[in-house]
């Protein structure tokens, strides 16, 4: 038998064929089949309820495993929704140091040029200074080494701008001179200094 309402109609055959006998008086070897393909039919019932019970535990067992897999794939959509909207955050923290670096670096360019600019003025500049010291510059030397050749006085350079400081060579004794030009009037520096240059020649 493929099932059990078979089973329970196999069962109603007997137990009619049983109460048949009961009333029609059969012998004892009907009674003993129909004994027999009773049992049969019972082992049968108890092995569908056996198959039974097994495919509805399998049935539990596919549907855990159904819900399981349905949850994994829950979680690892979040996780993976997680890591999109991180990514995302990344992306347009990204894009704004990318603006910033940028801005800066417009900036900077600005400023490249500028001073590039400013390097050609310089260069210019120096080009004039050049020159200009070409012819300048030779005169004043000639003109310090007179000045000291005629006063005899040799002149410290890295003093404070209103102090005038050196040494006069001109006479039998070295005089240093230290003057304060802030405390003396420029007619008093003059006089000082002229007082030290020999007249005679």
């Amino acid at each position: 038998m493929s099932s059990v309402q078979e089973g329970i109609q196999a069962l109603l055959e007997v137990s009619e064929c049983l109460l048949s006998c009961i009333n029609s008086g059969s012998t004892e070897s009907k009674l003993k089949a129909t004994t027999e393909k009773q049992i049969l039919i019972l082992h049968h019932l108890v092995d569908t309820k056996k198959t039974a019970t097994q495919l509805i535990s399998d049935l539990l067992h596919t549907e855990e495993k159904v819900a399981q897999d349905l949850l994994d794939r829950e979680r690892q959509k979040s996780r993976v929704l997680q890591e999109l909207e991180s990514m995302e955050r990344h992306l347009g923290q990204s894009a704004a140091r990318r603006d910033t670096l940028q801005a800066d670096l417009q900036f900077l360019q600005t400023e490249l040029d500028s001073l590039r600019d400013t390097e050609r003025e310089i260069q210019a500049l120096q080009c004039e200074v050049d020159e200009d010291t070409t012819e300048v510059i030779p005169s004043a030397i000639y003109l310090a080494q007179l000045y000291h050749k005629v006063t005899k006085i040799k002149w410290e350079y890295d003093t404070e701008p209103h102090v005038l400081r050196g040494v006069h060579y001109g006479g039998d004794i070295v005089t240093p001179i230290n003057i304060n030009t802030a405390e003396q009037s420029p007619g008093f520096v003059s006089d000082y200094l002229w007082g030290l240059i020999s007249t005679e020649w």
